[in-house]
């Protein structure tokens, strides 16, 4: 009787659930095949609650320790993969001045602030991301360093400081700002570069502000750490402004850094209902930087969850529409902590509490690794050509194309269903979807009609249209006759039992 039940289940599960074919790759994976997750250390997850620990934490200070550190990230690191996640960005390590949480008030940058651990955890963290097949990167910060520095008050280094020019965020007011092109600044990066290089199994860096740095200094930079490692993953943060992005794409080997006005246009579009989706494609279309790193939040301006709150949207749908657009069009999804909870935050002080874990919404979760897994599966959503095919008010279509494959990006932003003839495909082939498990078939006039209900999203791929799959349907169908004639044996049996 029970294998008979286990025997359903399994059909049931094949019957509700659309199957995703796995198409395993080759050899390492680029920064186009990441998703990944952006952590302040401090305000992320208290995995040491020992007494040692906590002499410099108050949670009720803003501007103190709250008690993240390197185990807490590492206990969360199945959660972590459970929703796709395959790369970690660490905030700064490096020893900070009094309550330098963020990272950003660097008075040594040889050792590991003792806040967030011993260099034993990091390399724990390390060790236990790689066996889960996850890597792990950390933001450099090149620009700046604490106003208490060692370096400030050499006299010998005099020069190696120059006058700040930005005020903004807050924490800019305790540091000063580096000559990056000093040969003596540069070559004192660098080796603080390797260091961290030899000391640890870390695979990347984020640059923290590539946007106010030099650029002859980042190309010397970023040339001499691939010479090191071709493989070691260099990525950057953008502070104020995109002006740059065509400099620093034609003259550094960034592998990938933030493009902050598509952030803009997608928290825009989605933070409410009957924006045009194709706003966002119209800003990405005009971008040098169309391969970067997608983002909705960071740590400094109000969280897109509070944005579309205060419209009164529903979390699962704005999250869901926008997902789907960072998880299938050019470029690589990063996720700021909480994102998949989600997390309110109207100031830097909410955006930055720590991650409320024991919250949250499974539904949401659901998503993330659902949207995931069909990004990982395909690698027309990583390198695939990017185009719009129509829209229909608030909804577009878009298509990928890689070699022969193509996939197309259905999402409706609006309050009422929609639809688009997509008529380019050839005759005697089905749309299958892969979110929604729906089915679009050719129809009397030769289109294919991508049709959604309000605020929803779909991804089809193209097979040929084979009608009713009756190989399938019979197998259920004998399956079932089993399960019926399984029941009725142990009733016969189950009566002959009490007739005795």
């Amino acid at each position: 009787m029970k294998k008979i039940a286990f025997m359903l289940l399994i059909v049931s599960m094949m019957t509700t659930t659309s199957f995703i074919p796995v198409i395993s790759a080759d050899g390492e994976r680029t920064v186009e095949e990441e998703i990944i997750y952006h952590i302040m250390v401090d305000r992320f997850n208290n995995g040491d609650q020992s007494t040692e620990a906590q002499v410099d934490v108050n949670v009720d200070d803003p501007a103190a320790y709250h008690g993240g550190d390197l185990q807490g990230v590492t206990l969360k690191l199945d959660a972590l993969q459970e929703i796709g996640v395959t790369t970690i960005a660490l905030s700064p390590l490096m020893t900070n001045a009094d309550n330098g949480y963020h990272g950003y008030w660097i008075e040594d940058f040889y050792r590991l602030e003792e806040q967030f651990g011993t260099m034993e955890d990091l390399n724990t963290l390390i060790q236990e991301a790689h066996d889960r097949d996850m890597k792990v990167v950390m933001e450099f910060v090149t620009n700046y360093v604490a106003n208490t520095n060692p370096i400030v008050d050499d006299p010998e280094k005099a020069d190696w400081i120059i006058e700040q020019d930005i005020t903004e965020p807050a924490w800019t007011a305790n540091t000063v700002q580096l000559n990056l092109d000093h040969p003596e600044v540069e070559g004192y990066l660098l080796d603080v570069a390797e260091h961290w290089m030899n000391e640890t199994d870390l695979d990347g860096y984020t640059l923290h502000a590539v946007d106010e740095a030099s650029i002859e200094f980042l190309g010397d930079f970023t040339s001499h750490l691939k010479s090191v490692n071709p493989e070691f993953y260099l990525l950057g943060d953008i502070l104020v402004s995109d002006e740059a992005s065509e400099e620093l794409l034609a003259e550094t080997e960034l592998d990938a850094f933030e493009n902050r006005t598509l952030r803009d246009s997608m928290a825009e579009v989605f933070a409410a209902p009957d924006n045009p989706v194709s706003d966002i494609y119209e800003t990405w279309s005009t971008a040098s930087n169309q391969d970067g790193l997608l983002y909705m939040d960071d740590f400094y301006t109000e969280r897109f969850t509070q944005t579309y709150s205060e419209n009164h949207r529903n979390s699962l749908t704005a999250w869901t529409l926008a997902l789907t657009y960072m998880y299938t069009t050019p470029g690589t999804p990063t996720i700021l902590q909480g994102t998949e909870l989600p997390m309110y935050g109207a100031t830097p002080k909410d955006s930055q509490r720590l991650v409320p874990f024991n919250s949250g919404e499974p539904e949401l979760k659901e998503f993330h690794n659902r949207i995931s897994s069909l990004r990982e599966q395909f690698p027309v959503l990583h390198y695939g050509d990017f185009e719009i095919i129509d829209s229909d008010g608030a909804m577009s279509v878009f298509k990928r194309t890689l070699d022969d494959e193509s996939m197309y990006i259905a999402i409706n932003n609006g309050s009422e269903s929609a639809y688009v003839d997509v008529s380019e495909i050839e005759s005697g082939m089905q749309l299958n979807g892969y979110l929604g498990d729906n089915l679009v078939r050719e129809n009397e006039n030769g289109d294919y009609r991508i049709g959604l209900p309000r605020e929803s999203t779909e991804v089809y791929s193209i097979q040929p249209d084979e009608g009713l799959n009756w190989i399938f349907i019979g197998f259920v169908l004998v399956v079932f006759g089993l399960f019926i004639g399984g029941i009725i044996a142990l009733s016969i049996k189950q009566r002959k039992s009490n007739d005795k």
